[in-house]
């Protein structure tokens, strides 16, 4: 990493986007020295962080910038303007598969120690524990979250709707949450009026104290939480759940967050692989455990430590066959719904689901009702009213509905998603107490053996960032707009007496409701059924849910949405929408030399990003580069040249070339600035008049598989030979 900051700070990450920017960067490098902007890139990839925690025991020549603490300090200052692609939030599984191959590649990085005993071995797990999950979003925003369909998406999307599923009135599709004992029953919540230190300790039976956090320091005026899951009533549910399943003849599924809640939702995970396969644990538990199988890494990672022990697999094959079919994340390969962690994303799964009528794949390769198992009952309520709505009213028309935009609060690491430090599966049974250094005993719980507690934040400032953001948004749009909040809920309560004031102060009252998520579920729903817009203001979690179900529903894709970070402190951040970083996408093009990954999300952020520099450091030709960027991804839409899904048919580098010669002509034609149409125009004659020669050199190699050098970390130069293929338009951007 240099020592100068970029204008704008491209991100350097995994998968899918990643091997686009492989073709992209280069061309938005190229367009963006025309107008004295440097664009440069930070590394914050899953190998990347792994060998930058590892920096001091490697070569210099191995040896790996910390990008992601650079950032994180960065985004705190008027001077950001970072465009943030997704990345990989690493699972177990997906973190020993990086580390085996960058060890292959030659760096001498210690294994992931699953039972860490020497210190050596205790400094390594801490170390790979920090990249694991969800590690990157938390430290980068630094800032509320804007996230909202662009006009020209919408509109395309409007005048070429996507295929929905036709949903029935007697659809068995139904979501299972826990009626009690869960996060959202257990849960407490206090504002703290002064600034203040905590500690977490854990009181045993016999009065044994142990202090499983110490020092948590918070501001005045930060809403903090704690809350438990009973582990007992989570395998009750679990049990009762699959049995019911089995009556109703419907595909068992698991619908969690294990990437970005990193610590709790791998052991409900690992309890449902138990749960699922009871018997088998019940009589081969000792052999299990010394095998090494850990049932929160899942299935899969259970069925390689079994090889060869043909009477456990037996038992295996004979309890799966007496249990509900499961819910199939590939169902040519036998992978299921509990094989990874990681694989089913109830973010993502649940929307598919839902376009889908209701059907989920099953083991035989066909569509199937399913049982949504989403054991804690915080947010489920959201995807069970939206189920019983499609179930009433039919499916949603994405020619003629509206659009549902989110103003999300999760500056500082706000609320669930910032819990992972403060999250602990309880080793005994005893009381649970969050203290303050005065003694004041803020909350307590007790607990069993097994239970998961954790504790969540939400400071002040942050919160009323998010309360004005949704005002400026309420205001520019004059729609619908609600505060997606419980007042039954001991959290939301707590910042429902932060909203109501500001609302209040500032005379916009009237403008706003506040409704639980259920209700406002449904309002949602009709409201854009009917061709309005809603604006949704939520928490962090649900952000992070809507920003997936509602632009799924409207748009076929949450990738394509808008995503503007209003950083606290002036900068700004463009994230590149959601949808993860689509391994799949990976594999085509390895197999196939075919990238299906769609740019548009990135193409919003780049424009949003050169219009941001514009204003924030005065520079004119920045503006008309971000405007012609609009265009640009105008022209793609409505010629529609994004890429297709099958090799044979257009992929992402073709999407680059149009998406390049419109914006050189967009930038051509403008008579604002006569010297940037001068150094354009023969870009887009050369484009223009190559475009046959352009377009064979791209498509030269389709359908042959293809050599990255690496998946988690790829060798650049063969990256690039693949993602750059075109002679032609490379001497064009040179």
């Amino acid at each position: 990493m240099t020592d100068q900051t970029p204008d704008i700070i491209y991100t350097k990450v995994d998968e899918a986007p990643e091997l686009a920017s492989a073709s992209l960067l280069p061309i938005i490098a190229r367009f963006a020295r025309a107008a004295g902007v440097s664009v440069g890139t930070r590394d914050i990839s899953l190998a990347g962080r792994i060998l930058a925690a590892f920096a001091d025991q490697l070569p210099a020549d191995q040896r790996q910038s910390d990008d992601l603490a650079a950032l994180g300090e960065l985004v705190k200052t008027a001077d950001a303007n970072v465009i943030k692609l997704p990345n990989i939030s690493a699972s177990v599984p997906q973190l020993q598969a990086a580390i085996k191959e960058l060890q292959g590649q030659g760096y001498a990085i210690p294994d992931y120690p699953e039972n860490p005993k020497t210190d050596a071995e205790k400094d390594a797990r801490a170390k790979y524990d920090a990249i694991k999950g969800s590690a990157v979003n938390p430290v980068l925003r630094e800032g509320n979250s804007d996230r909202r369909a662009a006009k020209a998406v919408k509109a395309y999307a409007q005048a070429n709707p996507h295929r929905m599923g036709e949903w029935t009135k007697d659809s068995k599709t139904r979501v299972a949450a826990m009626s009690g004992g869960d996060f959202r029953s257990n849960e407490t919540s206090v504002t703290l009026k002064d600034a203040a230190t905590a500690r977490i300790v854990h009181v045993a039976e016999d009065g044994t104290e142990t202090v499983l956090k110490d020092a948590v320091s918070y501001p005045a005026g930060t809403v903090v939480d704690a809350t438990f899951m009973s582990a007992a009533a989570l395998s009750d549910f679990l049990a009762a759940e699959i049995e019911q399943t089995k009556k109703d003849g419907v595909l068992f599924s698991l619908h969690m967050k294990a990437t970005m809640m990193k610590v709790s939702d791998p052991i409900i995970f690992g309890h449902a692989v138990k749960a699922y396969l009871a018997p088998v644990f019940d009589e081969f538990g000792d052999r299990l455990a010394a095998l090494g199988v850990n049932p929160n890494s899942g299935l899969g990672d259970l069925m390689a430590r079994i090889a060869g022990e043909a009477d456990i697999k037996a038992a295996i094959d004979a309890c799966m066959a007496a249990r509900p079919p499961m819910y199939m994340v590939d169902s040519d390969r036998g992978i299921t719904n509990l094989h990874v962690p990681s694989d089913v994303i109830v973010d993502a799964s649940m929307p598919a689901l839902i376009r889908a009528g209701g059907k989920g794949w099953g083991p035989d390769g066909k569509e199937h009702d399913a049982v949504c198992v989403i054991p804690d009952n915080s947010y489920a309520p959201v995807y069970d009213e939206t189920i019983k709505y499609f179930k009433e009213t039919g499916k949603l028309d994405p020619a003629t509905c509206g659009t549902v935009q989110n103003i999300g609060l999760m500056a500082q690491k706000a609320e669930e998603y910032g819990s992972h430090p403060t999250t602990f599966e309880m080793a005994a049974k005893g009381t649970v107490r969050m203290i303050l250094e005065d003694g004041t005993v803020i909350h307590e719980h007790a607990v069993e053996a097994g239970d998961i507690w954790r504790s969540a934040y939400a400071r002040k400032a942050p919160i009323e960032d998010w309360v004005n953001l949704a005002i400026d948004r309420q205001r520019a749009e004059g729609c619908e707009a609600v505060f997606w909040l419980d007042e039954t809920r001991a959290h939301d309560a707590e910042l429902i007496a932060y909203v109501r004031p500001i609302l209040e102060a500032r005379g916009v009252a009237d403008k706003f409701a506040i409704m639980a998520p259920r209700e406002a579920t449904r309002k949602a729903l009709e409201t854009i059924r009917a061709g309005k817009n809603h604006i949704a203001i939520t928490g962090n979690v649900l952000r992070d849910y809507l920003t997936d179900l509602f632009p799924i529903l409207e748009l076929a894709t949450s990738a394509k949405m808008l995503s503007i970070v209003k950083l606290m402190q002036g900068g700004g951040l463009f994230e590149t929408g959601a949808g993860g970083s689509a391994p799949k996408h990976v594999q085509q093009l390895q197999g196939e030399n075919h990238l299906r990954w769609d740019s548009l999300g990135e193409f919003c952020a780049l424009g949003e990003s050169f219009k941001f520099l514009a204003e924030t450091k005065n520079n004119a030709a920045a503006r008309i580069l971000g405007e012609a960027v609009e265009a640009a991804t105008q022209g793609v839409l409505d010629d529609n040249r994004s890429p297709g899904r099958k090799v044979g048919e257009p992929d992402n580098r073709d999407s680059h070339y149009w998406f390049a010669r419109y914006w050189a002509e967009a930038l051509a034609a403008q008579d604002e600035d006569a010297k940037l149409a001068a150094e354009f125009a023969p870009i887009a004659k050369a484009l223009a008049e190559h475009e046959a020669q352009i377009l064979a050199e791209l498509h030269a190699g389709r359908g042959t598989a293809v050599d990255l050098g690496g998946y988690y970390h790829a060798d650049p130069a063969k990256v690039a030979a693949v993602m750059r293929p075109s002679a032609t338009m490379n001497a064009i951007f040179a």
